[in-house]
């Protein structure tokens, strides 16, 4: 009787949608269906259908999970439609200029299914085999382009800001380590690390500072440097940032160039950076999260000249390097450095099975499980390769210095900086208005107006205090036309407000 009663309700589960050789039918029927419908997403005309947020808060019939209705593939799909597709912001379109989403390939996209179909967990070889393999060459890969000694490795991660977090954590644990002895991962937090600093520029990125902070060393710990027009940080204010710190009886351990920064596309001095870290003897990290990939193109060597000398770079390949997200990496100069991340479980990966030829990538990891992000970008190289990769970035560029051509000529409009990746950052000045606040008012209005209506989305952000526009170009199929189509909604909106207030 119990037997039945099991079978009886095994008999009431959908236990034909697992992936597997029964079902191998209804996953090619799934795949087929969804794809059309996410041909659907390709035709919508807006990059974003300017749905208000009530409205789709209202749709709870369709986000919430109802337990007593199960709906069939062609319901499901129909829904996400409703709920999802026709509402999601597009970042292949043209009018999207907001952020650093990038348009994916095809090739990535079938790493991606692969992936996630096969579900294959990189943490241990029992788990992921040949995968390892692979993963292990897109790391060697990426290494030998940043010109980096055969001691390098790396580990894929989720992004930029937890490669920043391990290049922090190790620049720390190894500055106790090395000076003073102290092993920080078994024995926890000692005073003398409330003294460490870390220095970066005032346009580096956020996760610096979140990543000292979450590792309990606070805001104070690092010191921001300040830039020069070119929003590169100086070497010199660099230097006495440093003194400054020892004067007061702290520790410099690490100093963090910015190759790509996030509004401006900035490189920092990184061949200089690179000797003033030598002198102090600390941890050079760069944080090329934005702009490491240009190590692909011919236009961007001279500006990464010195990447080569860091003990550790961060890399984002869904930013520019046209992957799905999560793609991306950090990489370390001396693969024994990974010493401060690893651990050994007794039901994973314990130290004495610890084999060379069958490695477990978790000991480089502070993921466990974790998805094989690598694959759509093995798809990518093999099938569209670096050279091409590297002209659609350099494509890029050309587009945003040919925009920054034509708008510093315009009276409408205060050109930040000249670029030097593929960001322009800007603010509308419209004629016969002279007060900084209400051209504040404007650009936040044309930005907040534009993406409400579905028309165009672009970012903002400050600069000495004042709201400025700001364009992030990724799409290599983006023409000059389709960024002035852009310049001029900005203008009309801009007007608008003026006439109407």
């Amino acid at each position: 009787m119990l037997l039945e009663t099991r079978t009886n309700l095994i008999s009431d589960l959908k236990i034909d949608q697992f992936f597997d050789p029964q079902s191998k039918y209804i996953y090619e029927e799934y795949v087929q269906k969804a794809v059309q419908y996410i041909s659907s997403f390709l035709n919508n005309e807006n990059f974003y259908s300017g749905e208000l947020p009530s409205n789709l808060r209202s749709k709870t019939h369709l986000i919430s999970a109802n337990p007593d209705s199960i709906l069939s593939v062609d319901d499901a799909l129909a829904q996400i439609k409703e709920l999802y597709l026709d509402h999601t912001v597009a970042f292949h379109h043209p009018n999207y200029v907001a952020h650093l989403n990038c348009p994916v390939l095809l090739p990535a996209i079938v790493g991606d299914l692969i992936a996630s179909s096969v579900n294959t967990a990189v943490e241990t070889w029992d788990q992921s085999t040949s995968a390892t393999l692979i993963e292990q060459e897109m790391i060697r890969w990426i290494c030998s382009k940043m010109q980096f000694p055969f001691s390098a490795d790396g580990v894929f991660t989720s992004g930029g800001t937890q490669s920043n977090f391990m290049a922090l954590s190790m620049a720390r644990d190894h500055y106790a380590f090395q000076h003073y002895g102290l092993n920080l991962k078994e024995n926890g937090w000692s005073d003398v690390v409330s003294k460490f600093r870390f220095f970066c520029s005032e346009k580096a990125h956020f996760s610096i500072k979140k990543n000292a902070a979450l590792m309990g060393m606070g805001y104070d710990a690092v010191i921001s440097v300040s830039t020069d027009d070119q929003m590169k940080m100086k070497p010199d204010a660099l230097v006495q940032a440093i003194e400054k710190e020892k004067q007061l009886g702290n520790i410099p351990i690490g100093i963090v160039a910015t190759a790509g920064t996030t509004d401006f596309g900035s490189f920092d001095p990184l061949t200089t950076i690179a000797t003033i870290a030598k002198e102090y003897n600390v941890w050079f990290h760069v944080d090329g999260a934005y702009g490491g990939c240009y190590v692909l193109t011919d236009t961007h060597q001279h500006v990464l000249r010195g990447i080569e000398h860091a003990d550790s770079i961060t890399i984002d390949f869904h930013k520019t390097m046209f992957q799905p997200v999560c793609s991306s990496a950090f990489l370390v100069r001396d693969t024994k450095h990974f010493k401060y991340i690893s651990y050994y479980a007794d039901y994973l990966n314990p130290l004495e099975h610890r084999d060379e030829e069958c490695p477990n990538l978790i000991e480089k990891s502070i993921q466990t499980t974790r998805r094989f992000d690598a694959l759509k970008l093995w798809f990518t190289l093999k099938m569209t390769g670096e050279k091409a990769i590297g002209s659609f970035l350099e494509k890029v560029h050309y587009l945003a210095l040919d925009l920054y051509h034509t708008l510093k000529n315009d009276s409408y409009f205060e050109v930040a900086h000249k670029p030097e990746l593929s960001t322009l950052v800007f603010r509308c000045i419209v004629p016969g208005i002279d007060d900084d606040s209400i051209h504040d008012t404007i650009n936040l209005y044309v930005k907040n107006t534009l993406f409400k209506s579905g028309q165009a989305s672009v970012a903002s952000t400050k600069l000495n205090g004042n709201v400025y526009l700001k364009f992030t170009l990724l799409n290599p199929k983006s023409t000059i036309d389709d960024v002035l189509n852009i310049i001029q909604m900005i203008k009309e909106t801009g007007n608008a407000y003026k006439n109407n207030n």
